[in-house]
């Protein structure tokens, strides 16, 4: 049973969203305050959460912001129609994907179902399929297991962190455009957000590079977008 937490103050968002996700096998714990959110998200180990960005005591953006310093659980942010900046602020700390409010339940479900089968997949893949690792100098990447090592320590990311790094270093050498990285990893419409691309390489850089002015890994090709080192 997946454990899936929901992270709103309004009490009769929590209670529909709950009756559905319940209609498909979920366990639900709840929380109405950012605070609260943030500590059961980090104490309760959920396989997803449900977090919407205006929040008492703790905003949405903040509790994502500290959610990704200390683990990859998925998050769908859920946002208003008059909040399109926030939209492209939930991505940039992390969010795996939002919904706009007011948003259909068959919508939210289906949003919910497809993290649910890419969770699936993965843990499939680590079960059953040969693991694939690549090294380069001190980085190891596990594709299968989802582990990323440097100098033998393990480098926690998020999910989107993680597939921009996967695709990236199993093409090395092949410059992606922003657009192209938003189109292969978000799989949406997310035209005018190319910077979250940004946000989320320099993340990743912080995490994993020896030194952030010089990358040894992510390289920047000017003009074009980004590129994985061929010459490791």
């Amino acid at each position: 049973m997946k454990k899936v937490l929901i992270v709103e103050d309004d009490k009769e968002i929590v209670n529909l969203l709950e009756i559905h996700l319940n209609d498909i096998g979920c366990e639900v714990i709840k929380a109405y305050n950012g605070s609260e959110g943030l500590h059961l998200a980090l104490t309760e180990n959920p396989d997803l959460i449900i977090l919407d960005i205006s929040l008492p005591e703790k905003n949405g953006l903040e509790v994502c912001k500290e959610i990704r310093i200390k683990q990859s659980t998925p998050i769908i942010m859920l946002t208003a129609k008059t909040e399109e900046i926030d939209k492209v602020l939930g991505l940039e700390v992390g969010a795996d994907d939002y919904i706009t409010k007011p948003f259909s339940v068959r919508e939210f479900i289906a949003r919910v179902k497809s993290i649910f089968r890419r969770l699936k997949m993965e843990s499939e893949n680590v079960v059953s399929a040969e693991n694939v690792e690549l090294k380069f100098n001190d980085l190891t990447i596990n594709i299968e297991r989802r582990k990323i090592t440097l100098n033998g320590k393990k480098i926690e990311l998020s999910p989107k962190e993680f597939e921009l790094l996967v695709l990236m270093a199993t093409n090395p050498g092949k410059n992606y455009s922003r657009a192209n990285l938003l189109s292969l990893i978000w799989g949406y419409d997310f035209t005018g957000y190319e910077h979250t691309v940004n946000s989320h390489i320099n993340r990743l850089r912080a995490k994993i590079e020896p030194n952030m002015a010089q990358p040894t890994y992510i390289l920047t090709t000017w003009g074009i977008g980004y590129k994985f080192n061929e010459e490791l």
